[in-house]
């Protein structure tokens, strides 16, 4: 059972180590996948900088989950690079950034954070599943040197025409010796880490393994240039952060939003568009990190959404992109120990001094050793026995979750999630179909009896199940209808009653309407006063 926000803290004193090793390690992915995801959304590259920073301290501070991180996420790119084009400057598209947050602030206070209750655990488990094989076909290519697509793209099909079966080619064309071992390396060190003499060492376990596999990337490719400087990763092979030389560069790097531009009604389209996606992909974050939480807390997405506002509103002031709940960068904290919003915190923190005062020790980092930190994270979001349980649960999990998963791969994000949904609804409307009613059927004293149980909530999607054993009953039978557990019938079946019992004299069969005390289940209050007209309708049918 998910805890509620009353065991909220901040910071768990018992976990400290925990919390701080997962900030370190989303910081070092964070970093490289902030500019990528600029780069991608045609803003400047320090304006995803700019927006980790406020995932981290603003919507980290102001936000209810204790283990989601914000920051750009991929699914906006779309959002982010079609709204530029539009708003036709920077300025202008950050005031849509602004008023975005505006309304997610509105959302929130009207209570829209409701929406991911809607979504089946299924489908949730299925968009980490296929976030986890993306992650892992993703970063195939930097681990053999092959960087060009520094993004952090949540789709295997890109509107380029240049797919992953391209990619993969382009890839093994430009097999980078240094760039393999420097990723071998680090697979080795974070398996390691894993096992029982890393993880139970008094000194070695509060290491965090993502920390000493960019510490050897960095060495590794520093000692090889020291021997022989053409063979040394350079470039795009490494994280390229913006290096101001002076206060005056640095400030320069910020942009005000546009406020001449309120009165465009392209702005208000744009904000719209990024406040829906970036509230959507909140809310699935948000319950997909919920279903990562080792401790089962559950978080108020009303809340989420009122952070996530802030968060925005922020960003757009100070010239940063959008930002969301982003799934990757809380997996990756939570696998490190995180769980408190500390490591939110950290992560930050981080991100803010080493833009300012060591931005060419980050540039150092190279994307062989990142991106194999990625890989064993999307492992983890995609093992076998996830694929196992689902299975062992029957087909209506099973089936909305590959579907899910194989949709993700196919399309993007969102469209993947809304075709799981669509499974999903199908079986639910199947069980619904199914478990409406029962039907028993014995003799008594040589005369047939037909017991027709209702379900709790008997909707208009029982009609014709309804119709069909009605019409079925033979003659000289008695039917009896017990609805005495239902707290709803739809009038669709009601009619449905009233018109098999107006004729069921014409073929001799007797109906009698069950209504027992002691077969009453438990039911909420809010539900008795329904029941009960129903009971009175059924009543007078008789």
């Amino acid at each position: 059972m998910k805890t509620t926000q009353k065991n909220f803290q901040i910071v768990d004193l018992s976990n400290v180590e925990g919390d701080i090793k997962g900030g370190v390690v989303s910081f070092l992915v964070a970093v490289p996948l902030c500019l990528g995801i600029a780069l991608a959304s045609g803003a400047p590259l320090f304006s995803g900088i700019i927006a980790g920073i406020v995932g981290g301290l603003v919507v980290g501070l102001f936000s209810r989950s204790a283990l989601s991180i914000s920051g750009p996420e991929a699914g906006l790119i779309v959002v982010v690079l079609a709204a530029i084009e539009s708003l036709g400057s920077f300025p202008a598209f950050l005031l849509a950034t602004f008023l975005a947050g505006v309304l997610q602030i509105g959302l929130g206070y009207m209570r829209a954070g409701i929406v991911s209750n809607f979504f089946p655990s299924s489908v949730i488990k299925g968009m980490l599943a296929g976030i986890g094989v993306i992650l892992i076909i993703k970063q195939i290519p930097h681990l053999v040197g092959y960087d060009t697509d520094s993004a952090e793209e949540i789709s295997l099909f890109q509107p380029d025409g240049f797919n992953i079966v391209s990619q993969f080619q382009a890839a093994i064309g430009q097999l980078n010796g240094v760039a393999f071992l420097i990723a071998v390396v680090s697979l080795a060190i974070l398996l390691l880490w894993e096992r029982p003499f890393f993880k139970e060492n008094k000194i070695l376990k509060n290491v965090p393994a993502a920390l000493v596999v960019v510490v050897s990337g960095i060495a590794i490719n520093g000692l090889i240039g020291i021997f022989q400087s053409d063979w040394a990763l350079q470039g795009n092979h490494l994280v390229q952060l913006p290096v101001p030389d002076s206060p005056a560069a640095f400030v320069d790097l910020f942009t005000m939003p546009d406020f001449e531009q309120w009165t465009n009604p392209q702005v208000y389209t744009a904000a719209i568009s990024i406040a829906l996606v970036a509230s959507l992909e909140a809310l699935l974050s948000i319950e997909a990190t919920d279903e990562l939480d080792p401790l089962k807390r559950k978080t108020s997405t009303n809340a989420e959404l009122k952070a996530q506002g802030i968060g925005n509103m922020v960003s757009g002031l100070i010239g940063g992109i959008p930002l969301t709940s982003v799934i990757v960068r809380s997996s990756v904290s939570i696998n490190a120990g995180a769980r408190t919003k500390l490591a939110a915190l950290v992560h930050g923190t981080l991100l803010l001094v080493c833009v300012i005062a060591l931005p060419t020790v980050l540039n150092r980092i190279p994307w062989a050793a990142l991106a194999s930190i990625l890989l064993i994270t999307g492992y983890k979001l995609t093992r076998v026995r996830i694929f196992k349980q689902l299975f062992e649960e029957g087909i209506a999990k099973f089936l909305p979750f590959v579907v899910t998963v194989v949709a993700i791969l196919m399309t993007d994000l969102l469209t993947g999630i809304g075709i799981g949904m669509l499974v999903a609804l199908f079986f639910i409307l199947r069980e619904n179909y199914l478990n409406a009613h029962k039907m028993e059927t014995f003799q008594d004293n040589g005369q047939e009896h037909i017991r027709i149980s209702l379900g709790d909530y008997v909707s208009f999607l029982s009609k014709a199940s309804m119709v069909k054993v009605l019409m079925n009953v033979p003659e000289n039978a008695i039917v009896e209808i017990d609805s005495s557990n239902s707290s709803y019938i739809d009038s669709d079946v009601m009619n449905t009653i009233q018109n098999f019992k107006e004729t069921a004299h014409k073929r001799n069969i007797r109906l009698i309407f069950l209504r027992e005390p002691a077969d009453y289940k438990p039911v909420p209050e809010s539900v008795i006063a329904m029941r009960n007209r129903h009971l009175r309708e059924i009543e007078e049918m008789n």
